[in-house]
């Protein structure tokens, strides 16, 4: 699946909302962007934690429906942690996700989320169960 199919998935969902941009796809990563602005920065005036998880779960489940063969299955997130280093007001940040496992039934990918001046803002974790389609 090259990054057109995968805009594709993403459109009339929560990702075009608030501006998640897919922009790189490699053998082991995927790559999206998201901007801090009214969308996504709480009344603070600083990128929402919610909306860095919202990033971190976009790119973990679409990372995970890569690695799924077929239609029969799907990916369901399971547990999501994240760890928010440092504050952000405007600009964008970028999220790479990367594999720790993927089984046939279990994966679990790490995704790193940086600011344009690649400081960490948050690190976090999703398992997802890869189910049979009803």
């Amino acid at each position: 699946m090259d990054l057109s199919q995968i805009r594709l998935i993403a459109n009339k969902s929560l990702s075009q909302h608030i501006g998640i941009e897919f922009t790189e796809i490699g053998p082991d990563y995927l790559e999206a962007t998201m901007p801090v602005d009214e969308r996504t920065r709480q009344p603070f005036g600083l990128l929402h934690g919610g909306a860095s998880v919202v990033l971190a779960e976009t790119l973990g489940s679409v990372a995970a429906m890569l690695c799924i063969e077929g239609n029969e299955q799907a990916p369901v997130g399971v547990e999501i942690n994240a760890n928010h280093l440092n504050s952000v007001q405007s600009g964008l940040v970028t999220g790479r996700c990367t594999p720790i496992k993927v089984g046939r039934r279990l994966q679990v990918w790490q995704i790193k989320i940086r600011d344009e001046q690649d400081r960490p803002v948050c690190v976090s974790r999703i398992t997802i169960a890869i189910v049979e389609r009803r």
